[in-house]
Parts: structure tokens; C-alpha cells; sequence
């Protein structure tokens, strides 16, 4: 306990917020796992398992307790994505390739995000003492529709991660957390940039194919 307290506590100060060791480390892992992502490089999901324990810990601290048991989900749904790259087969029986989500499946995923959202956020304002319960919950729930996606390399889940990215921005800095606050406005960019990267790499495909 001696060590985790070192890790939580106060290591140096971001615009008048304390920034702890946890923190500093997690963001570097996240980081190096989105730069591993834009790549479509596997062991992208070792550095997201690794983040998410680590985040998991930070979350409870600060009392985003939505945010804090998605990461549970996500060390679950990051060995099940990096088994997916390695490993994983499409509709057609083929390894898995960079390719759009097919137009149905985006309102499918759109709808599984406003359930969710909902549920999670009712949980959150009964079930635990979160301020921001909803406003929790909102990315927390896009987060499983972006991480599924991603998993099975659907182009789509870059907007989608735009979005949870913009959101959970104002939401960490509303909680001070600014380092966090920063890496997630780096990671809002870095969709944009995987979106287009993803985009360029299914063309390139197709015109290999040809």
C-alpha cells in the first residue's frame, strides 16, 4: 500500500493540479499504444492492457468510477482484440484486413452507444456517489463501441474515438486531471489521423487486389 500511495501521490503540479507518477506512466503507455495503432501493430494491445490497469487504479482515485470499471472491460476486450490481430478471421473467413463498417452496422453501433449510455449512467447516479454520472458514462459507453471496433480493424471506430476523445476531455479537465486532460486532446488528434492512415491503407489494399 506504501507503494501505490507513492505512485497517487502529488509529484509535481500542472496548472495548479497535482500530476502523480500513475498518471505520468499511464499516459506514456497510452501514447506509445495509439502511435501502435495508427501502425496497425499488434502489440499495440500489451501497452492498452498495461494503461488500463493503470488508469483503472487512477479512475477509482478520482472518483470516475464509470471510467474506472471500463477498464476492467478493456484489459477483458484487449487480450480478446489482440487475439483478433493476430489470429482473427472476417465474414469471408480471411484474415482480418483494414476496411469500412458497412452502413447498417454504424446505426447499429449508434444505438448499442445510447443504451449504454443510459444504462451506465442510471447505474453510476444510483448505485455510487459520482458527480458527473452521465457525463461519465457517455464516454465510457462509446469506449466499448470504439474498442469493438477497433478489434475487429473497422475503419469506423476512429470517429468514433474522436468523439469519446472530445468528450472525455472536458470531462478530466472539469476533474483536474490536466495531463490527462492534454494526452486526450492529443488522442482527438491522433483520431483524425488514424482515420485518414486507415483510410489510405484499405485503398491501398484494394488496388493491390486488382
Amino acid at each position: 500500500m506504501s507503494l501505490l500511495h507513492l505512485w497517487l501521490s502529488p509529484w509535481f503540479e500542472l496548472w495548479g493540479a497535482p500530476v502523480t507518477r500513475l498518471e505520468v506512466l499511464a499516459v506514456a503507455l497510452s501514447l506509445g499504444m495509439v502511435i501502435l495503432n495508427l501502425r496497425v501493430n499488434p502489440w499495440a494491445w500489451p501497452l492498452a492492457i498495461a494503461a488500463s490497469l493503470l488508469y483503472g487504479v487512477l479512475f477509482h482515485h478520482y472518483g470516475l468510477y464509470g471510467e474506472a470499471a471500463l477498464q476492467g472491460v478493456f484489459v477483458l476486450v484487449s487480450f480478446w482484440g489482440w487475439w483478433q490481430w493476430l489470429w482473427g478471421r472476417d465474414e469471408h473467413q480471411q484474415a482480418l484486413s483494414v476496411r469500412p463498417l458497412p452502413r447498417r452496422h454504424w446505426w447499429q453501433g449508434l444505438a448499442f452507444w445510447v443504451v449504454m449510455w443510459v444504462l451506465i449512467g442510471s447505474f453510476l447516479d444510483r448505485y455510487t456517489d459520482s458527480t458527473v454520472p452521465y457525463w461519465d458514462a457517455l464516454p465510457t459507453a462509446g469506449s466499448l463501441l470504439g474498442q469493438w471496433w477497433l478489434a475487429r480493424k473497422w475503419i469506423d471506430n476512429w470517429p468514433v474515438w474522436l468523439m469519446v476523445n472530445v468528450v472525455s476531455v472536458a470531462l478530466f479537465a472539469y476533474k483536474l486531471m490536466w495531463l490527462t486532460a492534454v494526452l486526450y486532446a492529443v488522442f482527438a488528434v491522433l483520431s483524425l489521423a488514424g482515420w485518414q492512415a486507415w483510410r489510405r491503407l484499405h485503398q491501398q489494399l484494394v488496388a493491390e487486389a486488382v
